[in-house]
Parts: C-alpha cells; sequence; structure tokens
C-alpha cells in the first residue's frame, strides 16, 4: 500500500494492530522535516512492521525503495556485536578472558589484564587513536593492528566507560582475527547476515550498485552544537578542544564532516563501530532473533543471559567519560540508562547511530526495532523522529496486550 504524505510516498506493510505506527512514520515527513527513511519491527519472530518512504538523494529525484540501504553509524555497532555473540558461543574466546592471550602483541604498554568484557563494555580505557586514519590505513589490516596494539591506556581498565567511539569495533576485530582468522566484517557476513539472509555490510563489497545506498543529508556545525549543549555543557567543551580524551575518541578518521563517512572509500574499508550500510528491515530482523533467544544464531543460552542481564558498572563515576552523560554498557551494546531509556526494561540492548537511527532488541516484549533515516539529524540520541515511532511502537503493544488479558472478576 502506497499512502501519500504531502507528496512523499510512504510504503507500508502493517500488521493488524500496528497502524499507529505508520501514522507516526508518515507525521514525520509532514511535520518532522524527514528526507527519506524506513523503519521495521518484528515482534515474536514475525514481521510486523516495515515501512519506507521519501527520498534516497538530497535532490529528491529518487524515491527511496524497498531495497535502499543507508549507512547507520554507530548502529553498527549493535550488529556487529551480534557476530561477537557467535563467536562467545562457539568458544572462541570467554568474556573473562584476558585479550592478551589471544593477541599477545596487545599486553604493551600495561594492557596485559584488559579483559574481553571490559572492553564490550567500554571500559577497556581505549578510546583514542592519535592521529586520523585515511581509508588505505584502515584498509591495511597488519597496520591498523600494530596501531591498536601500540595503543597507550586512556584510563585504568575497569575504573571508568568511556565511548569507545570508533576502537570497539578494530579492537573486536582483531579479537576475532586472532581466534578465527577472519575479520569481524568477513566473520559477520558468514555467519550472522547468511543464515538470517541479512542485506547489512561492514565494509561495502564493490558489486553492491552504489545506487541502492541512500546519500546522507548531515547537519550543520551550529544544529550540532546546539543540540550538545542541551546534552552536557562538559562534553561540547571537551569536543572542541583537540587534546581532550572526547575530541581524541570522536576525531580519528580522515574526514570534514559526517557524510564523509559515505564516500565511496570508506564504504568499501572494515569500520565496525561506524560504517554498517544496511536496510532497516535486516537490522530488525537481526534484533528480532536476538530478543527471542537467538535460535537462529544458535546463541548459547549462557550468551544470551549476558545480553539481557544488568551491565556490570565501573568502580568509579558511571558518567562517561567521552560523553559526559551517564551510560551503560555491555556485551558490545547500549543498556538502558538513566539519560537513555528505552525497552521494557533492563534486559532491553541496541545501539543508537549518531545522527538519529536505532536498532534494539526488547528480550520482555520478544521485540526487534529499527529505524534508519539519511537526513542526519545532531541527535546522538532519542533523535524525535526515532522516538515517535518507538513510542507509537509500544503504544501498540499495549493496546494488543491489554485486548488479549484474561478478564479478571
Amino acid at each position: 500500500m502506497t499512502v501519500r504524505t504531502d507528496g512523499e510516498s510512504v510504503i507500508e506493510t502493517v500488521a493488524e494492530g500496528f497502524e499507529p505506527v505508520r501514522e507516526a512514520f508518515a507525521e514525520n515527513f509532514r511535520t518532522r522535516d524527514e528526507l527519506g527513511a524506513a523503519c521495521a519491527v518484528y515482534c515474536c519472530g514475525e514481521p510486523v512492521v516495515g515501512l519506507w518512504g521519501g527520498y534516497r538523494d538530497t535532490a529528491c529525484t529518487h524515491q527511496w525503495a524497498a531495497d535502499t540501504m543507508v549507512l547507520v553509524a554507530s548502529g553498527t555497532k549493535g550488529m556487529a556485536a551480534a557476530a561477537i555473540a557467535v563467536a562467545l558461543s562457539r568458544g572462541l574466546f570467554a568474556l573473562d578472558d584476558r585479550i592478551a592471550d589471544h593477541w599477545p602483541a596487545f599486553a604493551q604498554h600495561g594492557k596485559g589484564e584488559v579483559t574481553v568484557r571490559q572492553l564490550l563494555s567500554h571500559q577497556a580505557g581505549l578510546a583514542t587513536l592519535d592521529g586520523r586514519l585515511s581509508p588505505e590505513q584502515i584498509a591495511d589490516t597488519e597496520f591498523l593492528s600494530d596501531l591498536l596494539a601500540a595503543k597507550e591506556l586512556d584510563w585504568e581498565p575497569g575504573t571508568h566507560q568511556g565511548y569507545h567511539t570508533f576502537t570497539l569495533g578494530w579492537y573486536a576485530s582483531e579479537l576475532l582475527r586472532h581466534t578465527d582468522g577472519r575479520t569481524l566484517g568477513q566473520f559477520f557476513a558468514e555467519e550472522v547476515a547468511e543464515p538470517l539472509g541479512l542485506e547489512f555490510y561492514i565494509g561495502l563489497p564493490e558489486d553492491v550498485s552504489d545506487g541502492r545506498v541512500a546519500d546522507l543529508d548531515a547537519f550543520g556545525h551550529l544544529d550540532m552544537l546546539q543540540n550538545l549543549l542541551t546534552m552536557s555543557p562538559r562534553f561540547v567543551l571537551s569536543f572542541f578542544n583537540p587534546w581532550s580524551v572526547t575530541s581524541r575518541a570522536l576525531n580519528v578518521l580522515a574526514t570534514r564532516q559526517p557524510s564523509d563517512l559515505n564516500s565511496p572509500a570508506f564504504r568499501g574499508v572494515e569500520i565496525p563501530s561506524a560504517n554498517g550500510i544496511g536496510t532497516a528491515r535486516s537490522m530488525a530482523r537481526l534484533y528480532g532473533d536476538l530478543a527471542t533467544g537467538g535460535e537462529a544464531l544458535g546463541l548459547d543460552e549462557t550468551v544470551f543471559t549476558e545480553l539481557s542481564a544488568p551491565p556490570v558498572p565501573p568502580s568509579g563515576d558511571r558518567k562517561d567519560v567521552i560523553i559526559g552523560i551517564e551510560t551503560a554498557y555491555a556485551m558490545g551494546y547500549s543498556k538502558p540508562s538513566p539519560d537513555f531509556r528505552f525497552g521494557t526494561s533492563d534486559a532491553a540492548f541496541g545501539t543508537p547511530g549518531a545522527g538519529g537511527s536505532f536498532g534494539f532488541a526488547d528480550p520482555d516484549a520478544d521485540l526487534g526495532f529499527a529505524y534508519t533515516p539519511n537526513r542526519i539529524g545532531p541527535h546522538l540520541k532519542d533523535d524525535p523522529q526515532e522516538v515517535a515511532l518507538r513510542d507509537a511502537v509500544y503504544e501498540c503493544i499495549e493496546c494488543r496486550d491489554s485486548e488479549t488479558a484474561p478478564i479478571r472478576t
């Protein structure tokens, strides 16, 4: 079905009872300045929402199609974390293993005791890099491995948590490469995307048509500054201080603006924390499987328990030393925290992407959700368009549950 919204086309596949999600999606185009986007939801293992609409290019000449893919920034982390969950289930390494036991060169500069759990919880103290990496350097696996191994600690592991904005994925990839032989992008493609039939890539193959990948319409610096000030003034001050841990964590790529990450050169290399490209349907499909125990991926029960368990906080301040708000992380995912609530309980897990994208699993509701826009807003979390869709999904679930609940007398 096609719904016209002031000249835009919104294509829908919506199960009975989820019609309010379609209305929220259309409202994003009417009143919230949406350019192009998709939203998908899986509930109890079944697709219940599939929406896409608007334009995949900034000139508004090509409509978003069912197979349009888009870069989801840090939304990539959640997809990459699923690959790590599969690796854990297969016994390639354990959460409390020391990384250096699998990758001896990693032990340099006092890193010998850093554990896999600390890395996946953003507590490893390895959030920054010195200098900015080009696509050619990222593609040079040995160069990148040596660079990561030689890194000095930003803080004592386990004492603080700080968003490993780009480095998380590369360290996780090296751990995989030293235990399995494949990079994270390769492992994801073969052990996660292929079994589930996902159209999602960490390192876009050359044979995928550029015409399927949406352009990004990035926010301006003033928009970003205004939003960040409402979030954390300390973060803003640190962001513009080139010597701060925040600036050195966020500015590790040879780019001038966020949309540069969508250039062909950066699309083609593996940045498992930031350059995943795919469809909302694929993200929701993966999160839907994870929410119901990860059976299709063969997840071990203990791994699923770790995914849905409350996070283990650092021994020191719980405020994120990179982004300046109270955060919670586990297993490579963001978890609900005082400054970022999502899902029906602390069992939920997912990752928001800078600019608005968000994918997450809610085990208590057997729910997988994904939203992927191409007009990149200045929000690090709780993008208004995404929140409107997420709220509508939960309103539908509450109505469904109330209708099916037994009558008590």
